[in-house]
């Protein structure tokens, strides 16, 4: 069997590929748009009894448990969300709260168009260059909110690093340049600090 290993990071972009490929199992390309609201993403795989896409957030890499500290994957996709690991749990509830201090369980999984974020004066993210990518913009797409590098967090950063991006340049290197940047302004900082300060000579 043969060893895959990860550079530094990599650990992290595999999770991100793969909560990507867990939302690509459900329909996400519509020749027309429904015109019911909210839009279900309905589950493609064969057997799932799943409704529709529901997120369940992760805390930093690590799933988020239900009360019954069960794993969301060890309940049922059914509506309802019973436990399958054990009989005391009415359904996954999760008291995790994110990072904008609201309980998991107050949050809904909200599928709108850019047009409809725009008429109601929300963020949307750049447009993603063709259309498999689904909402996927760059790596900071599946981030919480505020990390995000676009207009669609809290934060709205985008205008600060599209002042910093060189033509062609993406986000990841964007960061790679700036803080290879920052390491030898560092170096240069200690360098200077360690130069023998010139000599003085005392007035007798």
């Amino acid at each position: 069997m043969e060893r895959l290993t990860l550079p530094p990071g990599g650990a992290a972009a595999v999770d991100e590929y793969l909560e990507y490929r867990r939302y690509k199992q459900h329909k996400t390309d519509f020749e027309t748009l429904p015109q019911q609201r909210p839009i279900e993403l309905p589950c493609q795989v064969t057997g799932c009894r799943c409704g529709a896409y529901h997120y369940v957030p992760l805390n930093g890499t690590q799933p988020v448990r239900c009360r019954c500290k069960h794993f969301a994957d060890q309940h049922s996709a059914a509506p309802g969300f019973t436990c399958n690991a054990c009989s005391k749990c009415s359904g996954f509830h999760s008291c995790f709260t994110c990072a904008c201090g609201q309980p998991a369980y107050a949050h809904d999984t909200v599928v709108e168009t850019k047009q409809e974020r725009l008429a109601q004066g929300k963020p949307v993210g750049r447009d993603v260059p063709y259309a498999a990518m689904g909402g996927l913009t760059g790596f900071s797409s599946l981030a919480e909110g505020y990390m995000r590098l676009d207009d669609s967090g809290t934060a709205g950063t985008s205008s600060q690093v599209s002042a910093l991006r060189r033509p062609e340049e993406d986000d990841m290197a964007i960061f790679e340049r700036r803080y290879q940047e920052r390491m030898k302004m560092e170096k240069a900082a200690k360098q200077k600090g360690k130069a023998p300060l010139p000599s003085t000579v005392k007035p007798s």
